[in-house]
């Protein structure tokens, strides 16, 4: 049983840990999906992205092991109809280009994002 903090929608972003990025580079590829949610989310879901930004914008940053994981979530949110964006670096620091790091979902109402998401450990 979640505890009810008033939050009633969230963003969740899905961070592969096979991959090793230092904290900054981390903290870029989470932005890179919560701002491109955001922006699908007001062109798309503007209601939903409306009532997330009276909220205060909750980010929440769950982890999966290697990407196979990631795509499984990110399929899974797709069927459900949520908002997904997925990150792709540029390659021009620490890792390959086109290699993906994460996958931002939502915002959404946490009892549709919740099923996806709800079983994955905080990063």
């Amino acid at each position: 049983m979640q505890r009810d903090d008033g939050f009633r929608y969230k963003l969740v972003v899905v961070v592969r840990t096979d991959i090793k990025l230092s904290p900054g580079k981390l903290a870029v590829q989470v932005a890179h999906a919560s701002v491109g949610c955001a922006v699908e989310s007001m062109e798309k879901e503007r209601r939903t992205f409306g009532e997330w930004m009276r909220e205060g914008q909750r980010k929440v940053v769950v982890r999966v092991r290697n990407i196979e994981e990631l795509y499984e979530v990110r399929e899974e949110a797709k069927k459900r109809g949520l908002v997904v964006s997925t990150v792709a670096d540029a390659g021009l620091t620490e890792i390959p280009p086109g290699t993906v790091t994460c996958v931002g979902i939502g915002p959404a109402r946490n009892e549709d994002v919740d099923p996806v998401t709800g079983s994955l450990s905080l990063l």
